[in-house]
């Protein structure tokens, strides 16, 4: 199996029942600001408050009958935790979850609100891998990854299928990276419909993995991960390096200043709750990493599960 239009358009028919078509917000004081036009794409609107609800829901109706009585598991720091729970929730079969122990609690009260059999690890990727297999040696589920795994790639770009159907004749699309799963389909599905279109990933630099990877030309692994963005604290997937490195543009950095400059202003000027992973794209835009002027972009705002007792300008 690869990534390709065809799979992306084929989870879209699969998960159209199960998702939230999303709505597209612009700000003509955001416009005005950065001298572009500027189309928000509201993931954070979308089913489990994240666009994860995609990817996941793609990989669980895929399952064969056979394969969905075992269960499913999975390792997530949340937002792919919640979405797995839930549909695993709608196919009536059990989900387990290895998520780390420093996941924000909104995240936690969402993975357990749909069912989700929490297990607790410590928070780096080596402990998360080895909890999940673990559990899913002891289960015998099956493992559906957050991002390296095509069925959930094909669902992530579900988003920018619609975005694009929705705001046509796009220069920029822009979304962030962590493992890679919503960056690939994103990037697949804006190639494959408006080959001219830049698709420019935006990470933290406290977990400039992607970045590093990108450059280097080989997955190069974050040395040291600090960030507030939590869902992109994950490193780039085995699978999903080589479609980033086929149909993604530029990789860019943004600092931690930035991520909540960039969270608070969209919080005033759009009105609607985004996460911090959700506003480095924006970042990228406010610290000159990326020009938007004279240009149409494309903005993912993947997710919108924040604690609200730690809001990080409190």
């Amino acid at each position: 199996m690869s990534l390709d239009l065809a799979a992306i358009r084929a989870a879209h028919e699969r998960i159209r029942p199960h998702i939230v078509r999303t709505p597209v917000l612009t700000s003509a004081w955001l416009d005005a600001a950065t001298g572009g036009r500027l189309f928000f794409k509201c993931e954070n609107l979308q089913q489990v408050g994240a666009f994860k609800a995609r990817g996941a829901t793609n990989a669980i109706f895929s399952l064969t009958a056979a394969e969905a009585v075992r269960g499913v598991a999975t390792h997530s720091s949340g937002n792919h935790a919640a979405a797995l729970a839930r549909a695993a929730q709608l196919r009536g079969i059990p989900a387990y979850i290895v998520m780390p122990s420093n996941s924000a609690k909104s995240k936690i009260r969402n993975v357990e609100r749909y069912g989700g059999r929490i297990t607790f690890c410590e928070p780096t990727n080596a402990a998360r891998e080895a909890a999940c297999a673990r559990l899913v040696a002891g289960t015998g589920s099956v493992l559906i990854h957050p991002f390296n795994d095509y069925r959930v790639m094909a669902g992530q770009g579900t988003a920018a299928l619609e975005l694009l159907e929705d705001t046509p004749a796009l220069d920029l699309l822009l979304c962030p990276v962590g493992g890679g799963g919503l960056l690939c389909g994103t990037a697949v599905a804006a190639k494959s419909l408006r080959p001219a279109i830049r698709v420019i990933a935006t990470e933290p630099a406290g977990a400039d993995d992607a970045a590093r990877s990108f450059r280097a030309g080989r997955i190069v692994p974050a040395e040291k991960v600090d960030t507030i963005a939590d869902g992109l604290r994950t490193t780039i997937g085995e699978k999903n390096f080589p479609l980033i490195q086929r149909f993604v543009d530029d990789v860019v950095t943004v600092s931690e200043t930035a991520i909540i400059a960039a969270m608070r202003c969209l919080w005033e000027e759009l009105k609607i709750i985004i996460e911090p992973s959700s506003a480095v794209p924006y970042a990228a835009i406010m610290e000159g990493k990326i020009s938007v002027t004279g240009h149409r972009t494309g903005i993912i705002l993947t997710g919108g599960n924040v604690d609200l007792d730690a809001l990080p300008w409190m």
